[in-house]
């Protein structure tokens, strides 16, 4: 799975958690967490949505380093299988 298409994994994972938010708008570079105001549990959907479309296991002790979305696509594409 190349790059971009984990990128859009990461993006349409998103549009499930926060249907209302406009993702073009997004800074790839920027934490998640601010820019579309995920609580805790938005964000742990948001791992196990990604786990279930890509099948990575993704510990809770990494969940930082799922913080933007640039830093989603460097940590799944460095995990995958």
């Amino acid at each position: 799975m190349s790059d971009d298409a984990i990128r859009d994994t990461v993006l349409e994972v998103l549009r499930r958690i926060a249907p209302e938010a406009d993702l073009g708008t997004i800074d790839p570079g920027e934490p998640l967490r601010e820019q579309l105001d995920l609580d805790s549990v938005d964000f742990l959907n948001f791992v196990v949505g990604l786990h279930e479309r890509l099948g990575i296991d993704i510990p809770e002790a990494d969940y930082g380093k799922l913080a933007s979305i640039d830093d989603a696509v460097a940590y799944l594409t460095a995990a995958r299988p």
